[in-house]
């Protein structure tokens, strides 16, 4: 027989077999895609499964914070002049009554030695006067005396011995006023007008000696110095910002629609953006009143009960405040839970060798966790929530967390 086709037109036989064989073996080849694909679709996934254990949970608001010094004072000069020498800088501490600036007081020196020269001649005066009312005394009564033997001798009338008692009488009264107008020894101040106004003098001179030394108020540390040696400072002008030693508070100023959640005595822990890696306790002790209307904040503030020696006024802090806690909580990790913070949230667990997802019911959220109010019971393992519902699944159990 003739390879050759019969008809006009018609391909040869043999380029009709080789067509053929290739469109075969291209169905063949898809037939074993096909079923690849298919094996592939049936075959076991290695997951990790995570059982469902109880724990505490709680729920932080992080907020932003500062350092707040207890009280601030700015400390200044109450009389002109120019300063001689400046004790304080900034960082320093300082105790109650510390000399920090001292002003030229050569001035006020002066006035005080003059205003102790009057006070001195004003009690030689008085103390003069008061010896001079002695004599004066000590012979009346030596004429008493005198004239008293006279008259016994006949020598002078009755009316002489009166004269002489008259004179002794006055005599002793001068002396009475003028001792009571001179300072007598560890007496108080005397009543005489210009020995007290020599001591109001005195006084006045000892009061502005001391407004040239501009002493702390109270133990505090020195925020900052606006002063040098040389200067020259008058009434109302700031020498030194202080900040009084007291308890260290931390302020924040949350958002006011976290009000429900905040309470005085509840806990925290904050950490200094300079030093991140470094936490200590703190609680809320006092949450204002009032609403800030601009910002639409409340400020509260925390005490901090064992300050590290690094914080310092006005440093910027971080602030995780536990809002609410719940101990003996069933606890699954968030990644695991799918559709979290939506309306049907649910969890992917295995039956039968396959995926399947569970409605659960969610409480409280903390850091990396979720709380499961239903649709979970103790023990079960919880699947990651990627695997798709339906997959062939071969579990392995995450050791460290069955260990927990």
């Amino acid at each position: 027989m003739s390879d050759q086709a019969s008809g006009p037109g018609l391909p040869h036989r043999s380029e009709w077999w080789r067509t053929r064989r290739v469109a075969f073996a291209a169905g063949l080849g898809l037939v074993g895609i096909a079923v690849l694909a298919t094996l592939a679709r049936t075959r076991p996934i290695d997951v990790t499964a995570i059982p469902v254990r109880r724990g505490s949970i709680a729920r932080t608001l992080v907020l932003t914070g500062r350092v707040r010094a207890p009280a601030r004072t700015r400390v200044g000069a109450s009389v002109t002049g120019t300063v001689r020498e400046v004790r304080a800088r900034a960082g320093d501490h300082v105790a109650r009554g510390a000399l920090l600036v001292a002003l030229d007081d050569a001035p006020a020196r002066a006035a005080l030695d003059q205003a102790r020269a009057s006070l001195a001649t004003a009690d030689a005066r008085a103390r003069s006067t008061a010896d001079q009312a002695a004599l004066t005394v000590r012979q009346a009564a030596r004429d008493l005396e005198r004239a008293r033997a006279l008259f016994a001798q006949g020598a002078i009338s009755a009316r002489d011995v009166e004269v002489a008692e008259r004179a002794a009488a006055v005599a002793r009264s001068e002396l009475d006023a003028a001792q009571a107008r001179a300072p007598a020894e560890g007496s108080p101040a005397p009543a005489l007008a210009e020995i007290a106004r020599a001591r109001a003098a005195v006084a006045v001179a000892q009061a502005q000696l001391a407004l040239a030394r501009i002493v702390a108020p109270a133990g505090a540390t020195v925020l900052a110095r606006d002063v040098e040696p040389g200067d020259l400072v008058v009434p109302g002008r700031v020498l030194l910002d202080l900040a009084l030693d007291g308890a260290t508070e931390l302020v924040a100023e949350p958002r006011e629609e976290n009000l429900a959640e905040l309470r005085p005595g509840a806990r925290a822990v904050a950490s200094a953006d300079a030093f991140p890696m470094r936490t200590f306790a703190a609680c809320i002790t006092r949450i204002a009143p009032v609403i800030d209307p601009a910002q639409g904040t409340v400020e509260i503030r925390l005490a901090v009960p064992e300050p590290p020696s690094y914080l310092r006024a006005e440093m910027t802090v971080s602030i995780n405040v536990e809002v609410a806690r719940h101990d003996a909580a069933l606890v699954v990790p968030l990644d695991r839970v799918g559709g979290a913070g939506g309306a049907a949230p649910w969890v992917v667990l295995e039956r039968a060798g396959r995926a399947e997802r569970r409605a659960i019911r969610p409480g409280l959220q903390g850091e990396g966790g979720v709380e499961i109010l239903a649709g979970l019971r103790e023990g079960e393992r919880v699947l990651p929530a990627s695997v798709a519902p339906g997959a062939r699944v071969r579990v392995r159990v995450d050791a460290d967390r069955e260990a927990r």
